[in-house]
């Protein structure tokens, strides 16, 4: 069976050019960075030429890039360690409602620590109103943090206007965008952000390894102690392989953003006009414009979001849910609720999301067997009966 994968927002096959660009530093340049010898400074010349290629990527300098596991990573720096530097000033943060659970697990921590978090609301399409932000801003407001673009509805948030309200009141902003780069263009300097976390395996590159944006003169303190490495923020021998791959997939992704974004948008397209058409009682989740070039997000009215993901497997089709059902837990997405979908929907919801990889055969094969397999769960479904007419 050749398998369809349609799940690249979890996580996208590495690029073979950059395993290529890899594999010698596994090998033949194994040294330790911070070694003084040739084998060190080998190690070290390509840790700095990944930082560089990060930087041009989010059009900055090299020195305002740190390198870190991951998203996760960068975002508890990046929300603990302002929020820490900065409580002598207030202990207020805005954010949103739809954030990733590597924000929103941070800031709840942070609430038990005696800072006040307010969640900003958002529209029926996930997208905030940075005039709501501008009015929920305190004296005490000490740090912004919101989502360059939803990992599930795949819905762009208005990131430069955020950013000019937050300078215009001199507060600390904070990004997550782990799902933008490489879908949409990122500039830190036109986004007037103070920090920026990514994660190279969302864009073709290796799992393990991320980056952080700091812009210069934002105060951060390490984050991890026990050496000098990352100019003494963060400690620990670098994982050189990993990093050089993150440089090469964010050359590679930004260079190809605009063909690649073209492509995938078109595809996407089709692929939302197909379920649309062919299966009733369907809504399209996140915004219809203002979304990223491969997001796919329905909520499927009578039918449980995991027996879909389950019967799309056996079809060789892989995918997601927006429902947390599959990790144990029987509350379904935050972001679907916060959308305002309710509880029995937001179970019946279905994450599709495409990469430069996926053709047109694959969209045609989901855009057949998606319908096949909704109308023989539905067919078990108590809650549907054939041939009735239903309101979404």
């Amino acid at each position: 069976m050749n398998r369809i994968y349609l799940d690249n927002a979890a996580t996208t096959r590495l690029d073979a050019e950059v395993l290529q660009q890899m594999l010698p530093y596994f090998t033949d340049h194994y040294g330790n960075p911070s070694s003084i010898y040739a084998t060190g400074r080998d190690a070290r010349k390509a840790v700095e030429e990944a930082r560089r290629a990060v930087a041009a990527a989010l059009n900055c300098t090299a020195q305002e890039i740190f390198f870190t596991s991951g998203g996760t990573e960068s975002d508890n720096w990046a929300i603990k360690g302002i929020a820490h530097t900065n409580q002598s000033k207030g202990k207020h943060i805005i954010s949103t409602a739809i954030e990733h659970h590597a924000v929103l697990h941070p800031l709840e921590d942070l609430q038990k620590q005696g800072f006040e978090v307010t969640y900003m609301p958002v529209d029926e399409y996930g997208l905030v109103n940075p005039a709501d932000i501008k009015k929920a801003i305190r004296p005490d407001t000490i740090l912004i943090s919101v989502i360059a673009a939803n990992n599930e509805i795949g819905t762009i948030q208005p990131i430069a206007e955020i950013g000019a309200i937050a300078k215009e009141h001199k507060i600390a902003f904070h990004t997550d965008a782990v799902q933008a780069i490489g879908a949409i263009p990122v500039d830190v300097k036109e986004w007037q952000v103070d920090t920026l976390s990514l994660s190279a395996h969302k864009f073709h590159g290796p799992k393990g390894v991320g980056a952080l944006y700091i812009r210069k003169g934002t105060r951060l303190p390490a984050f991890i102690q026990g050496g000098a490495q990352e100019r003494n923020r963060r400690a620990g021998t670098e994982n050189v392989p990993g990093i050089v791959g993150l440089g090469a997939a964010i050359t590679k992704a930004v260079t190809t953003l605009d063909e690649n974004a073209k492509k995938i948008a078109a595809l996407r397209d089709d692929l939302i006009n197909g379920i649309l058409k062919n299966v009733p009682e369907v809504r399209l989740n996140g915004h219809p414009i203002l979304r990223l070039p491969n997001n796919v997000n329905f909520a499927v009215k009578y039918i449980e979001g995991e027996a879909l993901l389950l019967r799309l497997d056996l079809a060789g089709i892989a995918a997601s849910s927006g429902s947390a059902c599959t990790s144990g837990s029987l509350d379904p997405s935050h972001v679907l609720l916060a959308i305002g979908l309710p509880h029995e929907i937001a179970h019946g919801s279905l994450r599709l999301t495409l990469s430069a990889d996926t053709s047109q055969e694959e969209i045609d094969t989901v855009k057949t067997e998606l319908p096949r397999i909704i109308n023989i769960l539905r067919a078990m479904s108590p809650l549907y009966e054939q041939g009735e007419s239903h309101v979404f």
